[in-house]
Parts: structure tokens; sequence; C-alpha cells
């Protein structure tokens, strides 16, 4: 087929480091092509390329596209050519409408004066085109995720999109979003327009995919046609970290302890809605060495329910009682939570985990500043100590506890996260989306951590999007869906289809 894509010898150096090392990949009109490699392998690098980010005469290679040797010198150089990326973190504005940010930039306007006929107009063509019935008069805050998805892709094909890249499209979305996501790639595909998919899911590229190349430490490792040869999961994860990973989830012997942590009734209110429930008359425990998961689909209540029990940094209208070790305790503020044992690792790592700006040195103590500190100086040297044994035990890949956070890949990020929480030497852990948007490899690092925690007694608690995740890592499930815990089952009854049975049962009953 034609080469729509030709990227040759691609070659990108920063400071210290050559993140990309010769790589070379082909994509051909009309397909969709997926990229993997571990975090830090060199994908969004090789895509900052692509897109302009990086520009031409930033890096070694050359780059042909339709062709023709491209030398693209921004993103709108990139976007002018036909190439539109998607990033992870979605770059829409919330309280502007579905139509003003589909145009944002390329407004549809006559003699300097919005035409906002034709911007309507042409919006609902294209939500059409991507099966999305909103208003285009609606504003993104009022979207979900997964609408919000579809709408970027409506703006990337405003823009006469010929290769469409998707860095990590289905991070944040629920299973049937990404069903239905990943069934409009296929549609395009069917239009002629190439995708370029970034993916930790293996099975959805796995599903969709005509190709994969495979990059591992800034080089090309291997491209595999899907059409030709029987690619399978396990053959992909070999390329990725250069080793056979027989086991997704490390074993582990479960010796219980006593209950740890407790809730009891905890029911909470909307922020700004104070009329509306989102979590309601929830109790549930905690042992030592235990590790409880919690499911359900997005909008379940999971991330507001740990968010209200940390130091209620969520919701108001509060009730209902939290005891460790069997006392009741009081967790009415963030450093009180922390204080009495209790610790929440966000799902949103770079928003609330971290603080990019800062190294690693600095962020690795920041829930235990008492810990490194003298009356109220904090001692550079125990800081540099602290961050260094971490980092050490923690496997932090960094070129040193100086280098910023912000620059490191997200498993390495994700590390530093729950190395700051495990200096706060927490009894109880909640881990929300530990593993969002990290590559197989330091999935099974950020696994066998929670085993070594719940091995020294920690109670742990672990929300996860991923069932195959909660089933392999958890002893006990609970299953939340519209704020509520509607069944409970020890991992060794449990399955992705009795998990999914009793939200639907459950969703059925409320509706009712």
């Amino acid at each position: 087929m034609t080469a729509l894509l030709e990227m040759k010898s691609i070659s990108k150096t920063f400071p210290g480091v050559r993140a990309l090392d010769n790589v070379n990949m082909t994509v051909t009109a009309g397909e969709i092509h997926a990229l993997v490699g571990e975090n830090g392998a060199g994908k969004s690098t090789l895509m900052k390329v692509l897109s302009g980010v990086y520009p031409h005469g930033e890096y070694e290679g050359e780059i042909l596209f339709e062709g023709t040797e491209r030398h693209f010198h921004g993103i709108a150089d990139s976007e002018r050519a036909g190439i539109v990326i998607i990033h992870q973190e979605l770059a829409l504005i919330p309280l502007l409408s579905i139509a003003e940010n589909i145009f944002l930039g390329n407004e549809r306007a006559k003699n300097g004066i919005m035409d906002w006929a034709e911007t309507f107009k042409r919006t609902e063509d294209l939500l059409k085109r991507v099966s999305l019935k909103e208003n285009p008069r609606t504003k993104i805050t009022h979207l979900g995720l997964g609408k919000q998805q579809l709408v970027e892709i409506a703006k990337a094909l405003s823009k006469e999109v010929k290769l469409l890249i998707l860095d990590e499209p289905t991070s944040s979305l629920n299973e049937k979003d990404s069903e239905a996501l990943l069934d409009l790639l296929v549609e395009l595909k069917g239009r002629g327009v190439a995708s370029i998919l970034i993916s930790h899911k293996l099975n959805e590229i796995t599903r969709v995919a005509d190709r994969i190349t495979v990059l591992r430490d800034g080089s090309t490792v291997s491209t595999l046609d899907c059409h030709s040869q029987d690619i399978s999961e396990a053959d992909i994860v070999r390329d990725m970290v250069g080793r056979e990973l027989k086991d997704r989830f490390p074993q582990r012997k479960v010796a219980l302890g006593e209950t740890v942590f407790e809730v009891r009734n905890w029911t909470v209110h909307h922020p700004i809605h104070a009329e509306r429930k989102v979590v309601k008359d929830v109790s549930f425990s905690v042992r030592a060495g235990e590790v409880v998961g919690i499911a359900g689909l997005m909008g379940a209540g999971r991330t507001e329910l740990a968010m209200s029990l940390f130091g209620r940094s969520y919701g108001q209208h509060i009730s209902g009682e939290v005891l460790m070790g069997g006392k009741p305790v009081d967790v009415s503020s963030v450093p009180k939570a922390i204080a009495n044992g209790l610790c929440y690792a966000t799902e949103d790592r770079k928003t609330y985990g971290l603080v990019l700006i800062n190294d690693i040195r600095h962020n690795v103590p920041l829930a235990n500043l008492g810990g490194v500190s003298k009356g109220l100086v904090v001692d550079a040297h125990a800081e540099r100590d602290v961050a260094q044994r971490y980092r050490e035990r923690m496997s932090i890949k960094s070129s040193g506890i100086d280098q910023k956070t912000g620059n490191l890949s997200g498993g390495n990020q994700q590390k530093v996260v729950l190395s700051k929480w495990l200096y706060a030497e927490p009894d109880v852990l909640i881990l929300d989306e530990p593993t969002r948007g990290i590559d197989v490899g330091a999935k099974y690092e950020i696994y066998t951590i929670i085993n070594d925690l719940a091995a020294a007694g920690k109670a742990v608690v672990v929300i996860s999007s991923e069932m195959p995740e909660l089933l392999g890592i958890s002893d006990r499930i609970h299953v939340m869906n519209e704020g509520r815990f509607v069944g409970e089952m020890p991992v060794s009854e449990a399955s992705q289809e009795k998990i999914m049975s009793l939200i639907v049962r459950s969703s059925g009953a409320a509706a009712a």
C-alpha cells in the first residue's frame, strides 16, 4: 500500500539523554497503526517530532508525508499538512460551547465577523460524523470524558485531517466509551483517515490495529503485521520489555490481621448541588495485610468516596464514622487524616499528586515535612537523603533526585507519588487508579509495591476501572454503583461478568 508517512532514522537528544535513536516508522493511507512501548521508550517524543512540537532542526532524520519531505516548525505547520494530534490531557475549554471549541483558532468568519450560522451548521455536520448527538451550543463542562474525546476528533476532522494521532485516548474512559471510540477509529479508517494509536491497553491494540510498531529505550524494536501473523499480547509485551513476562500480576502470600480501617454509614453530598447525594450510606472495612478493590463504572462515586474520607477533600454535609483499630478517629482535614495514618494517592497525579515544576527531592517528603525539618526549617541534607533512599527503593528511573518530576515518564511519576505517601508512614493507603496511563512493565512494579505494603501489614484500598487489574491484585472486591456499594465478594469468587451483573441489576432496581 502507499506510504502516507515515513519517519526515517529519527534521533532526538536532550541534555544527557538520547530519547530517540535512529527510529523508523511507516504509516500507510487508511491504516490504524499502533505505537507501543514502556513509559520512557520515546513514543511521545517521536509524536512531538512528527507534529512539530520539536521543530525541524532540533532532531536528526527525515519526515516524508504524502511522498514529500516536510520541515515542520510548529503544530500549525503539521496541521496544515493534515496531521492532527490529540493529547492524553484534552485541550478543550470547559466553559465554551462545542462549536466554539471545534473552531477555536479556525473561526468561520466573514469580513472579520463571526458567522455563527455557518459555525453551528458545520459543527452539526462534524458531530454527525463522530456519532455525537449533542447540541453545538452545549458547553464542554456538561459533557462526559467520552463525549469530550469525540469532540476532539470532530475538531480534528474540521481541519481536514489525513493522519490522526491519539495519545492514550481511552485511559480515562469507561468500557462503553472506549468501545465507541475504537469503533469510530475503524469507521474513519473506512473513510481513508489514518491513525496512530498510542495505548497501554493491549487488548484494544490487538482489536483494531493493522500494524504495531514497538519502541524500547528510544529505538525501534519491531513492526508487527496483525493481518499476516497471529499477534498475541504476550508477543507485544516481550518486545516492549525485552523479556518474557509470564505473569501480569506478582504472586503473594496473604496473611490477614485484625481490622485496621472501618467506615460506617458514610454519606456525602455534592459540593455544589447540596441536595444531591454522591455517596450513599457506604460501609466497609479493611484488615491488616489485605488489598480491597473497589470496582464500578465511571461516575459510580468511587473517587468521591475516597476524597471525602481523606480529610473531606470532596463534598459537603458529610456524615458517618471512620475507625482505626476499632476506635473512632478525626479525618475532617487532610493533616488530621495523615496524622491518623490515612493517605490517598489521587488518580490525577499531574494536577494533585505532584508539583511538576519541582524535582524528586522536593516532592518525596511533601506529605511528611516534619520528618526532614528542624523546627520550622527544612534540613536540605535530610531531604536529599530521603529522596535518594526512595529513588533507590522504588527504582525510579531518572538522571538523579534533582530531575523535575514533570520530565519523568508516567510510571516513574507514579512511583514518586507512592514514595511521597510511603514516607508519611500510613496504616491505610487508598490508591485511586494507581496504574492509569502506564505500561505493562511499570504496572508490574506498582503491583509489587502494593504486595510489599500488604506484606508489611498495611491496609490497602485500590480503586481501578480495569477489572482484570482488580481481579489480579485484590483479596476482596466491593462493587459500587450510583453512590452505593451494591455487592461484595472474595476475589476467588469474582469475575468480570459477576461484577457487571451486579452493576446492571442495581441500575435496574434504582430505575424501578
